[in-house]
């Protein structure tokens, strides 16, 4: 089944003005409203990139992380900030006050 792009396209705008309307008006910090919102918004999103990719063979320039892939990178982050404390010459040394 192929999605017309332009339909997506309207989805998705709908999508992003709901998102932002559920954020907008959060109650809470885990408003199970604003987590709706960001799976329809990201599903409407894919519905458009792949319409996009079926009807004209293009794709956009930026793309949804998968949950393994934002662990890996937090993973990363972690990994880089304790090579950096390994870097710190003075880590561990003790100065004496006279």
């Amino acid at each position: 089944m192929t999605v017309d792009p332009r339909a997506a396209l309207d989805r998705l705008l709908a999508a992003l003005e709901a998102h932002y309307h559920a954020v907008s008006t959060r109650r809470a910090d885990d408003d199970p409203k604003v987590d709706d919102a960001y799976d329809v918004l990201a599903d409407a999103f894919e519905v458009y990139d792949d319409a996009l990719v079926r009807v004209y063979s293009e794709t956009l320039p930026f793309y949804l992380a998968d949950d393994d892939d934002a662990e890996d990178d937090e993973d990363e982050d972690e990994d880089e900030e304790d090579a950096d404390d390994d870097l710190d010459p003075l880590d561990g040394v003790e100065i004496e006050d006279d």
